[in-house]
This record gives structure tokens, C-alpha cells and sequence, in this order.
């Protein structure tokens, strides 16, 4: 099992789902190029986050794989099986960003404001992002909150992924199993309800679930619906 992270977050904040499913899968928890103890992104480079997955999982001579990721990840996860459909066992896409390509004028600005984000992780310390984190997310365990203040200081500036293609694309040519996991709009989800259906609507291979209690970070705020719904789509597939 693949595990690909969110945007400035890193292959170890995937930890307590990890544990949870060590006694079934080898799981492999990727830093994100940019991300964690992955290579920065040099002068000239181009995030593209579906190649460096396929790179990935081909150095490590892996096929056949079970790919979950979240967020930005969750749309590479989507990108990489659209592309490789002969390489995806089974897909979970936990709260994809279901978002329309931006234009070049609109990814500067958001570059910019990602530059930003990243200079103000980096002004503060690790104990500092903790408590930053813990008041942000009280209900999180906080488990969660020493991988994720790690990321904060170890994210590139420049790391920000293209997102060319409409999600709608990649769905749509999604041929392995998919679940999509997703929260509650008024909690952060950035999957409405109506994108929902007409994902549902794009491909009879996907599946979707709306986690209660849940935003963006549905694992995070509902870890124990997370896994019931992962488990009982893994085994039905």
C-alpha cells in the first residue's frame, strides 16, 4: 500500500493509519518531492507530483499496488491510476481538492501565498508549530502533531504541485476500484456534496462515503469511520 501525502505535510503524518493497517499491508509512506526527506525542487524544476509517483513505484519495483493518498496527494493518487490503470490493484481518495485548473495568473498569486505560508512555517519553531497545530485542530489526537509540525519546517518553498488536468478527467479514466472518502462541507471538506454525485456519476468503478464529524482532514477528525470504510472497500475488492 502506496501512501501519498497532502501538500506540506510528509510520509510520516500518515502514521496512525499506518498502525492500524501494518497487520495487513506493507505500507509505504512516501515523502512528496519538496516534502519531508525528499529532494527539494531545484531552479528549473516542475512539480508534477503523478510523475514523480510513477517514478516512484518503479524504482521500487513494485506492481499491482494499492494507492491511498489525501488531498493534493489523493489528486496525484487519482492522476497515477488514470495513467497506469495496469498498476492499481484498488484507489482511496481521501478529501481530493476538486478543483478547476488554474490559470497562470492564479497560480502565481497562489504560488505567492504558498511562498508566504511557507516563510511564516519557518519563522517559527517546532515547539511552536505544536502549539500552533493543537489550537488550530484541538479535536486531532495528538499523535498527530509532532510529524506535523516536522513537515511545516521541512517543506520547499517552490513546492507547490501543477494541477493541469480537470479532475473530472482523471476520474472519469479511473479503471481500478475507488473509494472516495470524503468530510462535511461546512467542516472544510473540499468535496461538495454535488461533486460527490457527479463523481459518482463519471465512473461505475468508484465508490464514495461522507465521513461525519469530518473536514478536510477526515482521517485526522474520524479515524475510526475512516478505517471501517477502507477496511470493508479493501475487502470487497
Amino acid at each position: 500500500m502506496i501512501l501519498s501525502h497532502g501538500l506540506t505535510d510528509n510520509g510520516l503524518c500518515w502514521t496512525r493509519l499506518a498502525r492500524a493497517l501494518e497487520a495487513d499491508f506493507d505500507i509505504i509512506m512516501l515523502d512528496a518531492r519538496g516534502h519531508g526527506a525528499s529532494s527539494g525542487v531545484g531552479p528549473g524544476d516542475v512539480v508534477d507530483p503523478v510523475r514523480d509517483l510513477a517514478e516512484a513505484v518503479e524504482a521500487l519495483g513494485l506492481t499491482r499496488v494499492l494507492v491511498m493518498g489525501h488531498s493534493v496527494g489523493a489528486r496525484a493518487s487519482a492522476g497515477y491510476a488514470a495513467a497506469f490503470p495496469d498498476r492499481v490493484r484498488a484507489l482511496v481518495l481521501e478529501d481530493p481538492p476538486l478543483v478547476l485548473p488554474m490559470t497562470p495568473e492564479a497560480r502565481e498569486r497562489r504560488l505567492q501565498a504558498f511562498r508566504e505560508q511557507v516563510a511564516r512555517f519557518r519563522s517559527m519553531t517546532e515547539a511552536e508549530l505544536r502549539a500552533f497545530g493543537m489550537r488550530q485542530s484541538p479535536s486531532w489526537d495528538p499523535i498527530e502533531f509532532p510529524a506535523w509540525a516536522a513537515s511545516k519546517r521541512q517543506v520547499d518553498a517552490e513546492a507547490l504541485p501543477l494541477l493541469n488536468s480537470a479532475w473530472q478527467e482523471d476520474f472519469r479514466s479511473l479503471q481500478s476500484p475507488t473509494l472516495l472518502i470524503h468530510g462535511e462541507s461546512k467542516r472544510g471538506s473540499m468535496v461538495a456534496p454535488e461533486q460527490a454525485r457527479e463523481a459518482l456519476e463519471l465512473n461505475p468503478n468508484l465508490r464514495a462515503v461522507r465521513i461525519p464529524g469530518a473536514g478536510h482532514n477526515v482521517r485526522r477528525e474520524n479515524l475510526a469511520d475512516v478505517l471501517l470504510a477502507v477496511r470493508s472497500f479493501l475487502a470487497a475488492v
